[in-house]
């Protein structure tokens, strides 16, 4: 049964939400993204704007929250020049 979409994001929404995550210090939890958020926002608007961040390669959405992965991040440079590799 597939899902019907009552409401597609903006670009203003979708920015908005890149922001909040790529400023977080640490991985972020749906509900505190949702709290952090500028103005409110549909639950169902949310996972889609995820679901296209993740599919696009910035965001990778793990067990204990999402986490921001662009390139240019340099909190993500810094923890992979410490890190530990295991074979």
């Amino acid at each position: 049964m597939q899902e019907t979409i009552l409401h597609y994001p903006t670009l203003k929404t979708v920015m908005m939400v890149e922001e909040v995550i790529s400023k977080a210090d640490a991985v972020i939890s749906k509900n505190e993204l949702k709290r952090r958020l500028s103005s409110k926002i549909m639950h169902q608007t949310l996972n889609l704007v995820l679901e296209y961040l993740e599919n696009s390669g910035k965001i990778m959405i793990g067990t204990k929250g999402i986490s921001w992965l662009q390139k240019d991040n340099p909190k993500l440079k810094a923890m992979l020049k410490n890190a530990v590799r295991v074979a």
